[in-house]
């Protein structure tokens, strides 16, 4: 089987890598299905007391969805593949455990989601993060909850509708970056801080991630409901499946 998600344990320590880095580790089915594995897999080991989620080079945490993948879709499978990021999110969001984001490089449209969904966020001064999905006609659903969430109406709206991206000065001024170090040390500082945060009592950790999940559990399950009602109507419609082919063909031309 093709590991597109590399697992490994230091001391007390999860780490999780998305290892597509040809692709800028853009995710696909079998990859989120393997993520899914590995931060249950970590879950269930009473040894493990944080997680650490990075990207494998040294360009991309990770670019989003494999537009390879979702050109395809149509509206029943449109709602079949949000259905697939509902079990992506919902294990996310329950872990008992810290999770830290390494951002290694980009995070862009569903890891931007991602990486708000975990705990605290490291990168480094070359990062950037954003939700560039109508530049590429998807209609955007989890990610603006998810960002109304942390950010409040008036940026959500701002990074929905203009798909434009944040460097990282941005993101840690509205404190979606919680520190920013030198390139190289990423990884070590995550770390550095998942080692900090597993020494904590566990009992404690588990209710207190447990209480804030259930906070906005009412909210995320609507937006759920939301995004296989949004999505099935936009991918039915092929204005989605003919921007990404359109994407795809430019993206080539350059390439070439």
């Amino acid at each position: 089987m093709d590991r597109y998600i590399l697992v490994d344990r230091q001391d007390e320590v999860g780490v999780i890598t998305l290892n597509r880095p040809e692709i800028l580790n853009a995710w696909h089915a079998p990859m989120r299905s393997q993520l899914v594995d590995a931060l249950l897999e970590f879950e269930s080991d009473k040894a493990i007391g944080a997680i650490v989620l990075t990207g494998a080079g040294d360009r991309a945490f990770c670019a989003g969805q494999d537009f390879n993948e979702a050109k395809t879709f149509d509206g029943d499978s449109g709602s079949k593949w949000i259905e697939e990021w509902d079990r992506l999110y919902g294990v996310i969001r329950s872990l008992p455990k810290p999770l830290i984001a390494a951002l290694n490089g980009v995070a862009a449209g569903s890891a931007f989601q991602v990486a708000l969904l975990c705990d605290f966020r490291i990168g480094h001064a070359g990062v950037r993060m954003g939700q560039p999905e109508i530049n590429s006609g998807i209609a955007s659903v989890t990610g603006p909850w998810i960002m109304r969430e942390i950010l409040g109406v008036a940026r959500t709206t701002d990074l929905t509708l203009t798909g434009r991206m944040m460097d990282a000065a941005e993101c840690h001024s509205i404190g979606i970056i919680n520190k920013i170090v030198p390139a190289e040390t990423v990884l070590e500082a995550s770390l550095s801080l998942a080692r900090e945060l597993a020494a904590k009592p566990r009992l404690a950790m588990r209710l207190d991630k447990q209480w804030l999940s259930e906070m906005t559990e009412v909210r995320f399950r609507e937006c759920i409901d939301a995004a296989v009602r949004i999505h099935r109507e936009a991918y039915a419609s092929g204005e989605t499946s003919r921007m990404m082919e359109s994407f795809l063909a430019e993206r080539a031309a350059r390439k070439a």
